[in-house]
């Protein structure tokens, strides 16, 4: 099921006038992605984001990270609220099963974990950041 181009155009609309930074569609054969800059919504090219580009050069030897997405709609929170320290920086060394950050439901906290050991390669949503399903939170380097 291919989207019109006028269902894109809609769907950027709708992306502009909220805080989503960026939204991946799958449909089989295809995955459109689009990312936000300032007021314009983009759709990037070959799938790729713009961040992955710098990180291939961070990265000489070529390694894609592993990205720990959001399990669900939420506020994606780098810190407990009671707390001041957040739970991960860049450039730290953590465990599989490490708890990354916070995703905020309502009054739920649900722990956002790394799906295996590496390191923190770079922090994809801000603190306080609404997120949607599948959206990247955290990028995760293997070791």
């Amino acid at each position: 099921m291919k989207k019109a181009p006028h269902e894109l155009r809609e769907i950027a609309g709708w992306m502009a006038a909220t805080d989503i930074g960026f939204l991946e569609l799958r449909m089989p054969g295809v995955t459109v992605r689009l990312e936000r800059r300032g007021e314009e919504v983009v759709m990037l090219d070959h799938g790729q984001r713009a961040d992955a580009q710098a990180e291939g050069r961070a990265n000489p030897a070529g390694l894609r990270p592993d990205t720990v997405t959001a399990g669900s709609v939420g506020v994606f929170l780098h810190a407990h609220p009671g707390a001041t320290a957040p739970f991960v920086r860049t450039g730290i060394e953590v465990l599989a099963g490490q708890t990354l950050g916070l995703l905020r439901i309502g009054v739920l906290l649900l722990p956002v974990l790394a799906s295996r050991a590496g390191t923190v390669a770079a922090l994809r949503a801000g603190d306080g950041a609404t997120v949607g399903y599948g959206a990247p939170l955290v990028d995760l380097h293997p070791f």
